[in-house]
C-alpha cells in the first residue's frame, strides 16, 4: 500500500493557472499511452484539494445544467477544506479540515490494501509529505510553459529523498517521471 501524488505539469512545474484554470491541459489533447489506467486499478481511496473538488464540480459535474455528470469515482473521496462546500449525492465524499495523518489512517482502512491517490493539488500532496506519508510522486510533465501558476509540489525537498524511479514518455509532448520518497 503506497500514498501516491499522480498529476500533470507544466515543464516549468505548474498545476494550474494563476485562477486554477487547467486549459493549458486540455489544450494538448489526451496523452497517448497513458499510465491512468493501470495507476486507477491499484487506487483504494483518494484525497482532494478544495481547489480541485471545486474545479471538477464546475467542469465536470456542471450540476443545475443540461450538462451534468454523476460524480466520476466509486472509491471513496476525502475533500479537504477550511470551507463548506456543498457534496454531490449518492457518492462516497467526505469533507475533512485539519491535519492530514488522522485522515490518512482512515483512507488506508478503507482502501483495503489498495493505494491512497492525492489528487490534488501540490499544497495538498506537500501536507502529505510534511506528515512523512507520500510515498511516490508521479508527475506527467506536458510539453508547454505558463511562466506562473499553482506549483506542482510546493515543497523543499532535501538532497537524496527523491530517489528516480523511471521516466516514460506518453505520446507527443507528455513525459511521466516516478520518485520514490525516502525520508531517513
Amino acid at each position: 500500500m503506497k500514498t501516491q501524488y499522480y498529476t500533470a505539469s507544466t515543464l516549468d512545474g505548474f498545476v494550474a493557472s494563476r485562477e486554477h484554470s487547467l486549459e493549458w491541459l486540455f489544450a494538448l489533447g489526451d496523452p497517448v499511452e497513458s499510465s491512468y489506467d493501470e495507476f486507477f486499478a491499484e487506487i483504494g481511496a483518494m484525497a482532494m484539494g478544495s481547489a480541485t473538488y471545486e474545479w471538477l464540480v464546475k467542469n465536470h459535474l456542471r450540476p443545475g445544467t443540461p450538462e451534468e455528470q454523476p460524480w466520476p469515482y466509486e472509491k471513496p473521496v476525502w475533500v479537504f477544506s477550511s470551507r463548506e462546500l456543498d457534496l454531490p449525492e449518492n457518492a462516497d465524499v467526505k469533507l475533512v479540515q485539519g491535519d492530514v495523518r488522522p485522515v490518512h489512517e482512515r483512507m488506508q482502512e478503507e482502501a483495503q490494501g489498495k493505494n491512497v491517490w492525492v489528487v490534488g493539488g501540490g499544497e495538498l500532496a506537500g501536507q502529505f509529505y510534511d506528515a512523512g506519508l507520500l510515498d511516490e510522486l508521479i508527475i506527467q510533465f506536458a510539453a508547454t510553459t505558463l511562466g506562473s501558476g499553482m506549483p506542482v509540489f510546493p515543497r523543499e525537498t532535501p538532497a537524496g529523498r527523491l530517489q528516480f524511479q523511471n521516466a516514460s514518455p506518453m505520446g507527443n509532448g507528455f513525459v511521466e517521471l516516478r520518485y520514490q520518497i525516502h525520508y531517513s
